[in-house]
């Protein structure tokens, strides 16, 4: 909005600050922490009033969560409001990458939210069937991704190389959805432990921030040997939206935590990251940057498929954080460990970009 007003009035005196991505990038982060501080106590109280038990613990996962019931869950919807209200503020208006993002961080959030509004209300771990949830997911990807790939080539685009790409046709359209759906329930089987999936999160966004404001730009990107995507820059500020509204929200989800994020905020948050590395045409380097969600998903799947073939376990639990836990680690150093591989897996991934 501010961005509109100031392009109205010519981007004259202070408005021209504006016009730039870069200082809309720290307004939109620092508005969305803000916000996110401001309403976050009293939005905690009314989850805790209206939700009474707060989220169901289960009774055969590890024993010390047992002492976390009561704590209210869908604390996402926090997250969600000030990135929203931040994005409104300062994003270019008219750019449809930022639509097609947003559509989807709020669609997947309002998925999010009646699966634990259901979870909530009968007080049990079901919430949605997996059918329903992912034929809602794929719908809302799909639609982002018609307008995500409208503007782009159809190239993927591989790392490390120069000049590599594979067309994929009409075929990336199925592939943008797949990355988005996969990532938010990537980021959504994380979030079991005190921080654990945000801050990830929050790296993750800054990581692609930077890849985006690169990506918009023709000099950079030509230097670099990456992919040029016009408008990819105002990504940047979503990125910085995240960033802001994420650590409002780690600042009371800290341990021991007065509010969980809940599928509400995973899943949206998950999914924003997958449609922006579409939109940014990084969709691998996501792998490498979020590789810390993505074993926390591939250790689901071999657990499952290990144990339906030899009735035996792979890991202890599964996801792999509460297997970490079964061994003996504490909550904070499985959560403080994990932080420090998804900072290492956001440089590797920020190495590809001049390693070509």
């Amino acid at each position: 909005m501010l961005y509109w007003i100031a392009e109205l009035l010519g981007f004259e005196g202070a408005l021209n600050l504006v016009r730039y991505q870069t200082f809309r990038f720290g307004a939109a982060l620092m508005t969305a922490l803000f916000l996110g501080l401001l309403i976050g106590p009293r939005f905690i109280n009314m989850l805790r009033v209206r939700q009474g038990k707060g989220q169901p613990i289960r009774e055969d996962g590890p024993q010390s969560h047992l002492a976390k019931r009561g704590t209210p869950t869908m604390g996402g919807l926090m997250v969600l409001v000030a990135l929203t209200f931040s994005l409104l503020l300062w994003m270019d208006l008219s750019n449809p990458f930022v639509w097609a993002c947003l559509a989807v961080t709020l669609g997947f959030g309002i998925i999010g939210f009646i699966d634990d509004y259901d979870k909530v209300s009968k007080n049990s771990h079901a919430g949605l069937s997996g059918k329903v949830r992912l034929i809602a997911e794929f719908a809302v990807a799909g639609v982002a991704s018609y307008i995500i790939v409208s503007q782009i080539n159809t190239n993927l685009y591989v790392p490390f190389f120069s000049d590599v790409q594979i067309p994929l046709g009409p075929f990336y359209y199925v592939f943008a959805a797949f990355v988005i759906v996969g990532f938010g329930n990537a980021v959504n089987l994380t979030d079991g432990l005190d921080g654990l999936a945000i801050m990830p999160v929050i790296i993750a966004a800054g990581t692609f921030g930077i890849i985006a404001y690169l990506v918009g730009r023709a000099d950079f990107s030509e230097y670099l040997g990456i992919p040029h995507v016009p408008g990819a820059g105002e990504l940047a500020i979503f990125c910085a939206a995240i960033m802001g509204g994420g650590l409002a929200f780690l600042w009371f989800n800290a341990p021991p935590a007065a509010v969980f994020m809940g599928d509400t905020g995973s899943l949206a948050l998950g999914g924003a990251l997958g449609a922006i590395s579409v939109a940014a045409h990084h969709e691998v380097v996501l792998l490498i940057v979020g590789g810390l969600f993505v074993v926390e998903t591939a250790s689901v799947i071999i657990q499952v498929f290990w144990f339906k073939r030899t009735g035996k376990r792979v890991f202890r639990m599964a996801p792999i954080h509460h297997h970490f836990e079964q061994l003996g680690w504490s909550e904070s150093k499985v959560v403080i460990r994990f932080w420090i591989i998804a900072i290492i897996l956001a440089i590797i991934g920020l190495a590809t970009l001049k390693l070509r």
